[in-house]
């Protein structure tokens, strides 16, 4: 028998289908390190273990997306090895911080597959929990993928299709415990703005731009060990070029938005996201964002925004579809995620 792993196919799912991943990860302060290295990552609450204490957590956890990228790296190897792409996500929850010390892993349930009609490839729909040394689920997280056939002549599975909520209701939202906002320091945060400072449909451009570049590319895929052929060889691409990891767009995206939403402190939930155009090294991220809701919660000054964050390749800020309804060429990036922020 071979011993190496070709990964899955498409015929190679089936729905129900668990799959635990392999090789659990403890994380340190090293990995918060590594992040700030790779993106502009300035939020108060990820940076200082003395300014999460002042808000009630025990310490500065791991960046929130940066918990998203491990227990995503983990799944590669067996959702997304051979995909064409990642479509989306859905319905995705941080259930509880992640601190240095803690151990990681994931598994993943097939709950959809849809085959392509041209019979090539297939969408395959699962939801992932990343899981601590306790036991305790961290986050989930629901994505499709659109991954090759091996066998074109694979008899086409009966099509399921999830039924996904579009947007995460404010009482889905679980908030840290013991996390409170009264006593904000805010110039230790950066920016004033509260809550009731953002208007629901209100559009701010963040101004700043990173352009990317391959070794940093390179590097941010090895240390969520996301082992994507596309992201890695560029002669599996007809065009030869190694695919930008929509992860690390995401990170860039994110922490360039500091800028006018620095008291955005916390992701804790992802509502819809999709990566709309390939992103290459040499491209340059901008981005923008808006504001699509507002929610209060039931901890000590806190409340929710709910916002879309758009990445472009050096586009104009607001412009996100053409005439023809599709995304426009230039747009990276298109995220609908609730935060935190002090009330």
């Amino acid at each position: 028998m071979a011993k190496t792993n070709p990964g899955r196919f498409f015929e190679d799912y089936g729905i129900g289908q668990v799959i635990d991943h392999a090789v659990p990860r403890t994380v340190s302060g090293g990995e918060r390190a590594l992040y700030h290295a790779l993106y502009p990552a300035r939020h108060a609450l990820y940076s200082s273990d003395e300014f999460a204490r002042s808000v009630g957590l025990p310490a500065s956890p791991l960046d929130d997306l940066a918990a998203f990228h491990i227990v995503f790296g983990k799944t590669v190897p067996d959702v997304s090895l051979n995909a064409v792409a990642n479509l989306g996500y859905a319905e995705g929850r941080w259930l509880k911080p992640v601190y240095a010390g803690d151990t990681l892993r994931s598994s993943s349930e097939v709950i959809g597959l849809k085959q392509n009609s041209n019979g090539k490839s297939g969408v395959v729909y699962v939801r992932t929990c990343g899981t601590n040394q306790r036991g305790e689920i961290v986050l989930d997280y629901c994505r499709w993928v659109m991954v090759r056939k091996k066998n074109i002549d694979a008899p086409a599975p009966e099509t399921v299709l999830p039924d996904l909520k579009t947007v995460l209701a404010p009482e889905d939202l679980v908030i840290p415990e013991g996390l409170y906002f009264t006593n904000y320091d805010f110039t230790l945060a950066g920016e004033p703005h509260r809550w009731g400072d953002y208007e629901i449909g209100e559009q701010i451009d963040h101004v700043d731009g990173v352009t990317i570049e391959e070794a940093e590319h390179m590097l941010a895929t090895r240390l969520w060990q996301n082992t994507a052929k596309v992201h890695f060889d560029a002669t599996f691409r007809e065009d030869g070029k190694r695919l930008i990891y929509g992860g690390h767009v995401m990170s860039m995206a994110r922490a360039l938005s500091f800028n006018g939403l620095a008291n955005a402190q916390m992701i804790v939930g992802l509502n819809g996201g999709a990566h709309a155009n390939p992103c290459f090294a040499g491209d340059t991220i901008k981005v923008w964002s808006e504001v699509l809701d507002r929610a209060e919660t039931a901890a000590p000054g806190v409340g929710a925004l709910r916002l879309r964050l758009v990445a472009t390749k050096g586009g104009a800020p607001f412009a996100l579809e053409g005439e023809d309804g599709k995304y426009r060429p230039e747009v990276l990036l298109d995220l609908d995620y609730w935060a935190l922020i002090p009330r």
